[in-house]
């Protein structure tokens, strides 16, 4: 197998691939691993071994394999995400064209009874109730009296967002940690998001490019319309004044550690600022926000609820021209 063959084959692995040189520094990385250690845009090349190890003993043992030229096998790592999170892997070395050849196998995370962003979460959950009622109370109030048809539907739109807004704090303060999965026609979903933009005080301009093909997919429609609402949220904070929604149909898509047969794509694009450079490595982390009074959570939150659907939001910007792309399988995922 020539070179090029071998490199098309690697990049097609769900196994994390590794390449280092004779002074251990990194040569290739293919798509998987990148995916899984969350390395976004941010090239490694070029850097030593350690940037991935993150541990001067592994990269020890990486150099005796090299020296000896006797491959090996390590238990148990863990290594550095880019979003700081610690993953586990097997990873077996092997001497390969004067260097090393890593071959890197995530391991199952344990599941947290609760993280830090849940704990925040049902806090929130708490704290929020109360006020949901309110609100739910005075637009009822507001429906009844109002005589115009234009008025009691804006009511109509505010008593509908609490009670889903109610639905989804009863479940994070209850635990209920799973989705709820039905049938979402995903444009309908959107429709719903044009709707409540439409509310705003200063709403943007909508743009939409759907693709009619695209089926209906297995989700919970509560979580996923308050992931894309996040999004257009975050877009108009950002200074948009045009957004557009796009679906697409994706074939082969790697996602994780997953390669999804068919996957939906759903673009929210915004003409706003962009995300800050300082920003982009760290986008989805809880807390962290561009902005003094934002609370950062809604692209954690949102990232989270991709992940429940065994999918994955990922985000290209630049000043002028921002993209967040969800993507959700549309059949079951293989690996």
């Amino acid at each position: 197998m020539n070179e090029l063959a071998w490199r098309t084959w690697a990049e097609q692995m769900a196994t994390g691939l590794v390449l280092v040189d004779a002074e251990l520094r990194l040569r290739w990385v293919n798509p998987a691993l990148t995916e899984w250690l969350e390395l976004g845009l941010r090239s490694p090349l070029g850097q030593p071994l350690g940037v991935l190890l993150g541990d001067d003993g592994a990269v020890a043992q990486a150099a005796r394999v090299l020296t000896e030229q006797r491959p090996a096998q390590w238990r148990g790592v863990s290594l550095p995400a880019a979003s700081g999170r610690q993953l586990s892997a097997d990873i077996a070395v092997q001497p390969f064209d004067d260097g090393l050849l890593l071959e890197v196998h995530a391991l199952a995370e344990p599941v947290e009874s609760s993280s830090p962003l849940s704990a925040t979460l049902r806090g929130f959950a708490h704290e929020v109730k109360n006020p949901l009622a309110g609100l739910r109370g005075a637009a009822q109030l507001l429906q009844r009296r109002v005589d115009s048809d234009d008025l009691r539907a804006l009511a109509g739109l505010i008593i509908d967002e609490a009670d889903r807004l109610g639905v989804l704090a009863n479940r994070l303060l209850h635990h209920d940690g799973a989705p709820q999965l039905g049938p979402v026609n995903i444009h309908r979903l959107l429709e719903r998001l044009c709707d409540l933009l439409q509310a705003e005080p200063a709403p943007p301009r909508l743009c939409h490019d759907y693709d009619p093909s695209v089926p209906d997919l297995m989700g919970d429609a509560d979580r996923l319309q308050q992931l894309l609402l996040n999004l257009a949220r975050n877009a108009m904070e950002a200074g948009a004044q045009t957004l557009t929604l796009r679906t697409r149909i994706e074939h082969g898509l790697r996602v994780g550690e997953r390669m999804l047969r068919m996957a939906l794509r759903v673009d929210v694009i915004d003409d706003g600022a962009g995300v800050p450079a300082a920003l982009r490595d760290s986008l989805f982390q809880p807390l962290v926000s561009g902005r003094a009074d934002g609370t950062g959570l809604g692209l954690a939150l949102s990232r989270e609820i991709a992940h429940e659907h065994g999918g994955e939001l990922r985000c290209a910007s630049r000043p002028g021209h921002t993209v967040f792309s969800l993507y959700l399988p549309l059949e079951r995922a293989h690996d």
